[in-house]
Order: C-alpha cells, then structure tokens, then sequence
C-alpha cells in the first residue's frame, strides 16, 4: 500500500480520477441523448462507481488517522447503494433513481435533481482527492489537516469548504437511502409471508 501511495503522488491519480469523472459523465448523458440505457449500464455504472470511491477511501484510510473513518464512509455507500438497487428491483422500478414516491424531502430533491446530485457526487470525490493531495506524511491527524486547510485563506481552502458541504449531503443521503431500501426489503418479507399463511375458515355449525 506504502508503494502504493508513493507511486500515485506523482499526478498520474487525479489525472486518472479526473479523466474518470469526464467519462462517467459523458456516458450517462450519451446513453440518455440515444436511447441506450439499459438495465446492465445502469448496474455497470453503478459498480463502477464504487470501487472508484472504494479505491480513494481505502488509500486515504491508510495515511489518515484515525483511518477507521474512512472504512466507515466505505461501508455506509456500499451498504446505502446496495440495499437500494436491491429494493429497486423488488418494486419493478427500472431505475434505482427514481424515487417519486419517496416521502422524504432531501432524498427526492437529490435523485430528483441531476445537477444537485452531480455537485454532491463531484464534491464528495473532490474533497477526497483534495485530502489526498494534502498529505504530508504518513499517519497524518484528518481533523488537523482539514482544519489547517479551510483556515490558511488559500484557494484549497474555499474547494475544501464547498467540498464538505456537498459531502455531508451525499452522506445524509447515503443514510436515508439506507433505511429507506432496507424498510422496502423488510415489508416485502412480511408481505410474502402473509401470502403464504392460509387462515382455515371454520364451518358454519350444522343445526
């Protein structure tokens, strides 16, 4: 891993990640201008998605202390998107986007609103790159560094600021999503199981 994060402070990591924020956009939107989204890209997108952010928070996990938070991070969007393209599926949605019948606000407002969804996703990978960027050494406090970062009055500062802001939605989104998806997957067991009971009906007594 220590190699690892030496070879990729060299630039060729955010040239990478950006080329792949390019590519991700683009192929959303050429899927959607010619009609060619599908049940597989939109899975494909999805994983591929994930292990970007899964590659970033397991490199920042090992520079960072404490790096706990960070495996954290890893398992709430795991966790949130599994669930919810899970519960898509059991509903007959085709997308897992679509959330119209959602009663929670922010969570409809997020899905429901592809640039606020963009800015939210785009700052969340910013803000790790950016974390990425500003390591000194190796086990760096992540508290000192994002405190240093948004107090010296530089340029970083105020990409950092915007970057939370746009993280602590995702991650508030993340969560919901999560109880949402997982409250679908629990009434569909009940419900399966009511079908399943046959309630014997008693036979009118004969006189």
């Amino acid at each position: 891993m220590h190699l690892l994060y030496v070879f990729l402070t060299n630039g060729s990591f955010v040239l990478f990640i950006f080329i792949s924020f390019v590519c991700d956009g683009v192929d959303g939107w050429c899927a959607r201008k010619f009609n060619q989204v599908s049940t597989f890209g939109a899975v494909l997108d999805m994983v591929t998605d994930r292990i970007s952010t899964a590659c970033l928070l397991v490199i920042l996990s090992q520079v960072y202390r404490p790096g706990m938070v960070f495996l954290s991070l890893l398992a709430l969007d795991i966790a949130s998107h599994w669930l919810q393209m899970y519960s898509t599926f059991l509903l007959g949605k085709v997308s897992h986007k679509d959330v119209k019948d959602s009663t929670n606000w922010l969570f409809k407002a997020y899905y429901g609103n592809r640039m606020f969804m963009a800015y939210c996703c785009v700052a969340c990978e910013v803000l790790y790159i950016t974390l990425f960027l500003l390591v000194q050494n190796d086990s760096e406090k992540l508290m000192d560094v994002l405190k240093s970062s948004i107090t010296e009055g530089s340029p970083i500062s105020v990409l950092v600021g915007l970057s939370v802001f746009g993280w602590a939605i995702k991650q508030l989104v993340n969560v919901i999503q999560m109880k949402t998806a997982a409250d679908i997957c629990v009434l569909h067991d009940i419900n399966r199981k009511g079908e399943a009971v046959i309630i014997p009906v008693p036979l009118p007594h004969q006189t």
